[in-house]
């Protein structure tokens, strides 16, 4: 067997043919070979945009208030145990590989994707760590995502948006059908987007779960200084903002607090708990401003939802020069939708390609942004590393630079930045 998680982590690759393959049959067998049934709350959060976010809410939150939690997300930035965390702290190699060489153990003939491996290992550590709470990050879709094999007792959707439309389908409808998937019989489900699809409700009720939706079951008040937020529970008053930047993360943040209304009974957390997870919160390549001379911000969005929230972010806080884009998208993803929400807010487009099996090349972004329009420079480049130093070399003092489009984008140039910084 593997003997280090890169090796290990190469190993799960060539398991599946597929990189990704829905459905829950091989998953469920091998979680009844290693007899993983946890006895502790499951919360589940899936959703189209604001997963991440409402994930390390509730993390930072529940944590505060002396919890000791289980938290999994994906994808990873830098390094793999970015998704699996114990009490805030990333899995260490060491347990991780222990994790999965008892799933090898078990496996027999059945085919496991990477991400199905990967979670049950996260829930593995879990059990073996005798978490009090575990949150769960689908990874695509709901219904047949991996981490539906566990049964939530609170599940969550954030948003609604086209997005994987070759697993999920082409409508709003159809996507919200797969992520109302992850709804349990008399368990509170949460819905973060004010603008529902009928078919939540409809799920909500052939499922039989209780359907607490913003804006209706719990929402917010805000005022210059601070927000208010009310539930099912009650008013929690005169909360700091979150460390997250943009004002859509009210939305995320009263998210998480349904949920902890939700679990009341079972994990009780005091209004002080909840300010200080406010506060500690983080979440890196979310709206992250870097700091420093030009000024860099690094934002993950790669659909025309997280695009929109982008814009809005940095239409709040305008430069007093000129905004450079350093932009990479996968291929199959709405890049012209994507640049279409950002082309009002960037001067200067610099574009390069993901190495990635899915990542769209240098050329085939430029003809998007030629084709929506944009004003300004159009600049190509052999990767987001060479694309990061010309903007860096380019920027005046006032000028900012967006680095967006991809997990890979963000994650290439924190590294870049690192090895900048280690010269």
């Amino acid at each position: 067997m593997p003997e280090t998680l890169a090796a290990w982590l190469q190993h799960l690759e060539t398991l599946h043919p597929k990189t990704i393959a829905l459905g829950l049959e091989r998953v469920a067998q091998i979680r009844q070979r290693l007899n993983l049934h946890p006895d502790f709350p499951v919360i589940v959060v899936g959703g189209t945009n604001g997963k991440g976010s409402v994930c390390a809410l509730l993390e930072s939150m529940l944590h505060a208030a002396g919890y000791r939690v289980g938290c999994y997300t994906s994808p990873h930035l830098i390094d793999y145990n970015e998704r699996v965390r114990i009490s805030k702290q990333q899995a260490s190699d060491a347990e991780l590989c222990a994790s999965f060489e008892a799933i090898e153990q078990v496996r027999g003939d059945i085919s496991l994707t990477y991400f199905e491996f990967g979670t049950l290992a996260a829930m593995q550590c879990f059990i073996g760590h005798r978490v009090e709470v575990a949150i769960l990050e689908v990874g695509l879709g709901g219904r047949l995502d991996a981490v539906n094999v566990f049964d939530a007792d609170c599940a969550v959707v954030t948003t609604v948006d086209i997005d994987h439309t070759e697993y999920l389908g082409d409508t709003r409808e159809q996507i919200a059908y797969e992520k109302a998937g992850i709804f349990r019989t008399g368990k509170v489900a949460v819905f973060g987007d004010p603008d529902m699809p009928k078919v939540v409700a409809d799920e909500a009720q052939r499922s039989g779960a209780v359907l607490w939706r913003l804006g209706e079951q719990f929402g917010y008040t805000t005022d210059a200084q601070q927000w208010h937020y009310q539930g099912v529970a009650g008013t929690r008053s005169s909360l700091p903002y979150p460390a997250l930047r943009g004002k859509f993360q009210l939305n995320n943040a009263s998210v998480a607090l349904a949920v902890l209304d939700a679990l009341r009974d079972k994990l009780p957390v005091t209004m002080e708990a909840v300010r200080r997870g406010l506060f500690d919160t983080s979440l890196p390549g979310r709206f992250q401003v870097l700091p420093g001379r030009p000024q860099i911000i690094l934002d993950v969005a790669h659909n025309p939802q997280a695009a929109h929230s982008l814009a809005k972010n940095l239409a709040a806080m305008p430069p007093s020069g000129k905004t450079f884009a350093v932009f990479a998208m996968l291929k199959d993803k709405d890049m012209a939708g994507v640049v279409r929400e950002l082309k009002d807010h960037v001067d200067v487009w610099l574009a390069a390609g993901i190495d990635a099996p899915r990542g769209a090349s240098a050329a085939e972004l430029v003809q998007v942004l030629r084709t929506e329009r944009v004003q300004g420079e159009i600049m190509a480049f052999a990767s987001v590393a060479e694309m990061l130093q010309h903007a860096c070399n380019a920027a005046a003092e006032n000028d900012r630079i967006v680095a967006f489009g991809s997990f890979y984008t963000v994650a290439d140039v924190m590294r870049s930045r690192t090895l900048r910084n280690d010269q």
